[in-house]
Formats: C-alpha cells, sequence, structure tokens
C-alpha cells in the first residue's frame, strides 16, 4: 500500500510515520533476510558476517513465500499472503555458507514474517 501523498508547490511529501522503517534491532544486530546458493533463504538477527558466511540468530527458514515478488519485496513490505507460505519454526542460531545476498528489512516486513503461521509437517 503506497502512503498518501501531497504536493505543496509542485513538491511531494508522505507523512514520516508512513514511510517505512528499518527493522528493530536485537542486542545491535539487525534483521535481514539472507539468500545462500546452498541452503535457500533465511530471515533472522545478522550477528556476524565475514566473507561469504553469516551467522543469524533468532532464524526462521523462508522456504516457500506467497504475495511478495522477490526477497527484495518480501524485506520492503513483508507477504500479503501469509496463510500460504511456508516458514518452519525458528531456530537460536544458524551459520550459513554460500551466502549471495544479505537485505535489512523494514519493521513491517519483519512483522509479517513474524505473523507467518509456524509450517511442520
Amino acid at each position: 500500500m503506497k502512503p498518501e501523498v501531497i504536493k505543496i508547490d509542485e513538491v511531494e511529501y508522505v507523512r514520516k510515520d508512513a514511510v517505512s522503517k528499518r527493522a528493530e534491532t536485537l542486542d545491535g544486530m539487525d534483521y535481514v533476510i539472507v539468500r545462500s546458493y546452498d541452503a535457500g533463504c533465511f530471515a533472522g538477527y545478522l550477528e556476524s558476517k565475514q566473507d561469504r558466511e553469516v551467522m543469524l540468530k533468532r532464524a526462521r527458514r523462508l522456504w516457500y513465500w506467497s504475495g511478495a515478488a522477490s526477497l527484495s519485496q518480501l524485506a520492503m513490505e513483508g507477504v500479503s499472503d501469509s496463510r500460504n507460505c511456508k516458514f518452519p519454526c525458528e531456530v537460536d542460531s544458524i551459520i550459513i555458507n554460500n551466502v549471495c545476498e544479505v537485505i535489512n528489512t523494514t519493521e513491517q516486513a519483519k512483522k509479517s514474517i513474524d505473523g507467518v503461521q509456524v509450517w511442520k509437517k
């Protein structure tokens, strides 16, 4: 959903509280989405990154998502179809190798990811 815009003297303005904000941190760690060549995609708090190895805290695997066209949209807006997403349970920590992408998320996206029911068989 696009925030309401007003125009004054041909300049467009958006309310400050309508602009997407970066997700809250956990002990200074940013909430991110990570994509790996080998292990897939994850969301969690970025504890460390060295070369192509990332350690996340409180991480969830993003096995399948619906309602976002890409990881970029997922990181900015979250999902609009949470009932059809497949995000397994959160793990305390995980080391992910062969990382090719790390994207900071907005608070809106974090809440959306957190709101997806745990998928299990």
